[in-house]
């Protein structure tokens, strides 16, 4: 096999990995509560990774980080994993998945808007009509817009969490391409600061959880499996994938979370939904192809 053919097929793996993590976090929720359950995940996520820099003795006498860097990996630990992922998991707590998915499918166009202010990559005209048609599928999908009593603190997470997102990937392609640390640093850092904050704050706010053999094997598995090892192989098939490419691929998660939603969950779409979806999955999708037009190699995630 080909070695851009295994790399198509490992970053697809990837992608379905970080799609059926939805479904487990769902499961997870059940008995445990969302930013402990977070919080846990990436600090054993944490730990196998701080393993593998262990491993890794040539890099440990290479590490420099200037006072700057280590303010910026800082703000990106607190955006990415305190605010991102935490409000993931409370999102997911009171909304269906599929609806989740579909917020979250607007970083897309927050991140090309930012990196247009930021970082000097300014939109394409195409990349406006995307982002017109991401609108449009959310339009469809919501209206007539109705949203219940008790799903408006996971809608107030899931855009609290969509921004955090956005911001922090821009930070995170700014610190990448700068060169200064590896994709493994960057990762490894903000994810321990920030694992810690939200293991703290869930212990705080949500008491010391009871878990059973099954979460514990869910938390071990998201740990393990779809961060730490799918984080690992998603960088290494970058080595070989054009960043058009992994942007598509990566894209095909609007797609499987969708699925595996109805499908496993029981959650349920009407054919007006469908098509929100459709529109919104295609407009992100045109907006993420024009903006990986520049090979900077960001991991994303689920």
């Amino acid at each position: 096999m080909k070695a851009r053919n295994r790399s198509i097929l490992q970053a697809l793996l990837v992608v379905f990995l970080w799609s059926t993590s939805w479904v487990f976090i769902k499961f997870g929720l059940k008995q445990i509560s969302p930013l402990t359950f977070a919080g846990l995940r990436y600090s054993v996520a944490f730990m196998v990774l701080l393993i593998v820099l262990i491993l890794q003795r040539k890099q440990l006498g290479k590490i420099v980080i200037a006072r700057r860097t280590w303010l910026l990996l800082l703000v990106l630990a607190v955006l990415l994993y305190a605010g991102a992922q935490g409000g993931q998991f409370v999102a997911l707590a009171y909304m269906p998945s599929i609806t989740v998915n579909l917020l979250f499918s607007f970083s897309s166009v927050i991140v090309a808007m930012i990196g247009a202010a930021w970082l000097g990559e300014k939109l394409t005209w195409l990349q406006w009509t995307g982002l017109a048609l991401t609108l449009a599928g959310s339009w469809v999908y919501f209206f007539p817009v109705s949203i219940p009593h008790a799903q408006l603190i996971g809608l107030v997470a899931a855009l609290m969490a969509l921004l955090s997102n956005s911001i922090s990937t821009v930070l995170g392609r700014d610190l990448n391409r700068s060169n200064q640390l590896s994709p493994l640093l960057v990762t490894l850092i903000p994810m321990g600061i920030g694992s810690g904050i939200m293991l703290a704050a869930g212990v705080s706010i949500e008491g010391m959880p009871h878990i059973d053999l099954k979460g514990w094997a869910i938390i071990l598995w998201l740990a393990v499996v779809n961060t730490a090892f799918a984080f690992t192989l998603w960088n290494h098939t970058l080595r070989t994938l054009t960043a058009i490419e992994s942007s598509i691929i990566n894209g095909t998660m609007m797609i499987w979370i969708p699925l595996l939603a109805v499908l496993v969950l029981g959650e349920t779409l009407t054919t007006q939904q469908v098509l929100g979806l459709v529109v919104t999955a295609i407009g992100a999708w045109i907006v993420q192809y024009r903006a990986s037009r520049k090979p900077l190699k960001v991991a994303d995630g689920g």
